[in-house]
Formats: C-alpha cells, sequence, structure tokens
C-alpha cells in the first residue's frame, strides 16, 4: 500500500456531511450519482475503481451502493447523474459499472429505515497496478477479489444520510 492516500471530495457534500436528498433512492430523491473527484492518484496506477457502500445498513454484509472499476488513472472524477443502466460508460471511457446490492447496475442512492441514526456511506478509490479483466456487471465481492495483491493506493470521503 503506498504512503500517500488519494484525496476523495464530493461537490454534493463535504466529509461526514448529509448526502442532498436528490442523490437518495427514488421515492425520497432523484437517485442522482453525486460528482466526486479525487487527486495525488500515484503515478504506478494503471486503472482505478470505485465502491460506495453503507457499513451502518441492517444487514449481515455492508449494502453496497456504486461499484465502478475500468476507470482510466488520468481521470480525476465523476460527474454528477451518470446513468444507471449505463454497464460500459463512455465517460470516463472504458469504466464499467457492477452490481449494486439492489442487483441493479449503477449508483442506488441511500434509503436507510425511518428512524434509524444517521447512515455512514464511504466511497472508496483504488489505485491498481494493473488493468482488471472483469466483464461489466461484477459485484463488489467479485471487484474485490480481482483487485487482491493490486492495490497501491486508496482513498474515501463518507457522506451520512438519514430519513
Amino acid at each position: 500500500m503506498a504512503k500517500d492516500a488519494i484525496v476523495v471530495r464530493s461537490f454534493a457534500f463535504r466529509s461526514g456531511e448529509l448526502i442532498p436528498r436528490r442523490h437518495a433512492y427514488p421515492d425520497e430523491g432523484q437517485n442522482v450519482s453525486p460528482a466526486l473527484s479525487w487527486s495525488n492518484v500515484p503515478a504506478a496506477a494503471k486503472e482505478l475503481a470505485l465502491i460506495c457502500d453503507d457499513p451502518d445498513a441492517p444487514t449481515a454484509k455492508p449494502w453496497v451502493h456504486w461499484v465502478i472499476y475500468k476507470i482510466p488513472p488520468s481521470v480525476a472524477g465523476l460527474a454528477e447523474g451518470i446513468p444507471a443502466d449505463a454497464t460500459e460508460l463512455t465517460q470516463p471511457a472504458g469504466a464499467r459499472q457492477g452490481l449494486n446490492s439492489w442487483k441493479r447496475s449503477g449508483w442506488g442512492g441511500p434509503m436507510p429505515p425511518e428512524g434509524d441514526p444517521p447512515h455512514h456511506y464511504h466511497f472508496r478509490v483504488y489505485a491498481l497496478d494493473a488493468p482488471l479483466a472483469l466483464a461489466a456487471g461484477a459485484t463488489k465481492e467479485e471487484l474485490l477479489r480481482a483487485m487482491s495483491g493490486h492495490v497501491v493506493a486508496q482513498g474515501e470521503v463518507v457522506g451520512t444520510y438519514r430519513r
């Protein structure tokens, strides 16, 4: 693991603060993926990946909200509103979206149970020293297995949400 962490930011919220309602799951919000940026990616990076999950979910494993991989290392972020139904992206070119815990491609926004304390949504960006051989539609577990031994740096931004 590299000593210097990737610096991850969101244009929608500051680390530790509330994710705006527009990014929440349908019926609560518009399910629009938030814009993210990152810096301090090591020169050794050949590919980037992103996982967003909620470890506060009342499930055995963290609830997965977003999986993206094959992001070119020259890309410094993701625009707001990446189409959830697109498994292979044109922006950033070549990136692929995996499956979230709803077993759907793309972003699935926050929707914790009503009355729960705030849930924490970890947006983790990983720099990899080799390109991954993963087809579109991989799960978080498949991505983590493929990344094993190839992560040279990572960073995260955490947003919260409460209903």
